[in-house]
């Protein structure tokens, strides 16, 4: 027992350990799936002929200065040539099938690559509890009719316009600015209107500012 712990035994023979074999490699992820591609997107609301007593009664009274008739997003609409634009409008206020008593409002739209403005006259019947909408275009340079003898309202309307787009209505009882000062230059809501200059004219002149 002694000899054998003072003489371990040879290390030589005790078996070599085996060999650690190499982590196998990792494999990469796979790849992810494309993303799917966005859907379409939807359509937007597009105008539908619009047809009813109403309009075959303006067709045929005034034939081809009733344009088109059309529906939008529920709204009735009806584009006419501004030729015979007040006695369309005295129609659709006295004609028992319209009724049309109430101007609403009436405004315009600058469409400067033209050199056009399309006016827009909302109409309302109390008694049908209906709206229309009535558009006609003009030239830069031509005059539309006022239809203050149709509805007194658009006196203060039709300023309005004058004032911000510089349309001129041909019988128009007073067509001034009632906005804006007499003086000032230019018209706000055309859209080649810069509205970083302003009338910097005006307010140099009535206000002192440079």
């Amino acid at each position: 027992m002694a000899e054998e712990i003072n003489n371990p035994k040879d290390e030589s023979a005790v078996p070599p350990s085996k060999p650690v074999a190499p982590a196998a490699a990792v494999p990469p992820p796979p790849p992810k799936p494309a993303a799917p591609a966005a859907p379409p997107k939807p359509k937007g609301p597009v105008p539908e002929p619009w047809s009813d007593p109403l309009v075959d009664a303006l067709k045929e009274k005034f034939g081809a200065d009733v344009i088109k008739a059309f529906s939008f997003i529920g709204q009735n609409q009806i584009e006419i040539g501004k030729g015979r634009l007040v006695e369309i409008m005295t129609f659709l206020r006295d004609a028992n099938i319209a009724q049309f008593t109430y101007l609403a409002d009436e405004t315009a739209v600058h469409w400067p690559k033209t050199e056009e403005f399309e006016l827009v006259y909302i109409l309302y019947s109390f008694e049908k509890n209906q709206y229309l909408r009535v558009k006609t275009r003009t030239k830069e340079w031509e005059a539309v009719q006022s239809v203050v003898t149709v509805w007194g309202t658009a006196n203060w309307l039709e300023r309005e316009i004058y004032d911000m787009f510089g349309i001129k209505f041909s019988g128009h009882p007073d067509l001034r600015r009632i906005l804006l000062p007499e003086d000032w230059v230019g018209y706000p809501l055309r859209k080649d209107y810069d509205l970083r200059l302003q009338d910097v004219e005006w307010v140099r002149k009535h206000l002192g500012i440079e």
